[in-house]
């Protein structure tokens, strides 16, 4: 497999939120400033990164060998809460302004569906452990993507007209299904 297309393929064609539809909820909700949703994106890239190293490193040389795979969603989930409190003491230590400005969507990542969709999706698939860093590493990215571009929309939006009965979450929607259908438009490049 060709790896550039593969990462390529993860950022675009696969995107978490606009194929996959994992992650809605800090996409609509961290989502109204760029600055916000460009720090929860690299969270989120960080976490789903490093959960990616961690949850194929946890099947492989643990719940497979002693044959425990139906076990894999809970010590899935478990490195997930493990990192994003990793994350959340960092943040709250170095950039306290970051910290406080994410607010309750930082203890969110934990249940972010995408990071652990990420995790199971690199099982299902069979990735081998670059495959596994990569496919954790560009789908964040695709995330990060797909949440900083909806955040400059979002921000433009702020200053546009648009009809009363559908200022904030609804354009927000009607925004986000647009933006989905133009991601469908990369489908036939990989």
């Amino acid at each position: 497999m060709n790896i550039w297309l593969f990462m390529i393929s993860c950022v675009l064609t696969n995107n978490f939120i606009f194929s996959k539809f994992l992650g809605c909820c800090p996409f609509l909700g961290v989502s109204s400033k760029v600055e916000t949703a460009a720090s929860m994106g690299i969270a989120v890239t960080f976490v789903m990164t490093i959960a990616s190293l961690f949850a194929y490193m946890v099947n492989t040389w643990v719940l497979v060998p002693l044959q425990l795979e139906y076990m894999q969603t809970i010590a899935f989930i478990l490195i997930i809460a493990s990192l994003v409190q990793f994350v959340e003491m960092f943040l709250k230590k170095a950039m306290p302004a970051l910290y406080s400005a994410l607010g309750i969507y930082l203890p969110l990542i934990t249940t972010n569906c995408a990071v652990l969709g990420v995790a199971t999706l690199n099982v299902k698939e069979g990735y081998n452990l670059l495959f596994s860093v990569l496919n954790g590493t560009f789908s964040a990215l695709g995330f990060l993507l797909a949440i900083v571009l909806m955040a400059g929309v979002r921000e433009r939006l702020e200053s546009s007209k648009i009809p009363e009965c559908m200022k904030g979450f609804p354009i927000s929607l009607v925004t986000a299904g647009l933006m989905a259908i133009a991601f469908m438009g990369f489908n036939g490049l990989v």
